[in-house]
């Protein structure tokens, strides 16, 4: 079995640490999947679905705000703003951003308002996506 080390770091916590066979990120333009000795690399993590493949062969799922992750020497390294596991996804309150975010969109804002609203609408979408999943 081939393996490498992984670590996601949130803002608030590390969210995983630990070796694993494969994990799948969400980047701007699809999806990139990462296995032990990949080349070395960085890119950027676009808000969306994190998927580990765990040693065991069990998947787990994370939602993650936007980032950056580096490969370097069968090591992965992921830095997001947030990181959470679906069953701590408070669907009702996922509910409540994304309309208030649509409504934020709505008004004349100014750039940077727009692209903060803008976000949190996608980070909403996907926690409703998610948190309406049974992953249990």
């Amino acid at each position: 079995m081939n393996t490498f080390a992984l670590k996601i770091i949130a803002c608030d916590k590390i969210f995983f640490e630990d070796d694993c066979e494969e994990i799948i990120l969400p980047l701007i333009d699809g999806e990139k999947g990462v296995l032990a000795y990949h080349e070395d690399m960085a890119f950027a993590i676009a808000i969306g679905e994190l998927k580990i493949k765990k040693t065991d062969g069990n998947w787990i799922t994370g939602i993650v705000g936007s980032g950056y992750a580096q490969i370097k020497d069968n090591k992965a390294t992921v830095v997001v703003e947030t990181a959470e596991y679906p069953e701590d996804i408070d669907v009702r309150r996922a509910q409540e951003a994304k309309e208030r975010a649509e409504e934020q969109l709505r008004q004349k804002l100014s750039l940077q308002e727009y692209h903060r609203s803008q976000a949190s609408l996608a980070r909403a979408m996907q926690r409703l996506k998610v948190g309406n999943k049974d992953y249990h």
